[in-house]
């Protein structure tokens, strides 16, 4: 029973191996079509969370933008086909390759913990409403 409990175990670390190689190379973004996603994205949006989804830093910075009523777009990087990617090309524009990756009116203004002292500085709001007067965006703030 032990020696079928370890082989399964090789079996399955097996298999994801061979899925993990199998997803990095199956053909995705090129790396120029990644940075045009990402402006692309970050142009037509106020706010913008490039995120994962088990990230307790990530859930930090939307909880931020919950509390204060402003909505926001989620690019789900371990959900996205082309994650990986997306985060190499998120780490050689903002020179960190951690998330969450947040961006307010264009700007990347870093991660969950910069996102939250932004916020408890009184700093954040006035980005989210200078990207509302400047732009013809949707909605940052949700009316109550």
């Amino acid at each position: 029973m032990r020696f079928r409990l370890r082989g399964m175990r090789v079996f399955w670390t097996y298999d994801q191996k061979i899925m993990g190689n199998f997803t990095s190379s199956a053909p995705g973004l090129s790396s120029s079509a990644c940075t045009q996603f990402v402006q692309e994205v970050v142009s037509k949006n106020c706010v913008v969370i490039f995120s994962k989804t088990t990230c307790p830093y990530c859930k930090m910075a939307k909880n931020v933008f919950n509390e204060i009523g402003a909505s926001y777009k989620v690019i789900e990087l371990d959900e996205h086909n082309d994650g990986r990617h997306l985060q190499e090309t998120l780490a050689q524009m903002t020179g960190a390759r951690t998330v969450p990756r947040v961006f307010v009116n264009g700007r990347c203004i870093g991660g969950g913990s910069d996102t939250k002292q932004l916020h408890q500085q009184g700093r954040l709001l006035p980005l989210i409403e200078q990207c509302c007067e400047g732009s013809g965006n949707s909605q940052p703030l949700s009316t109550l």
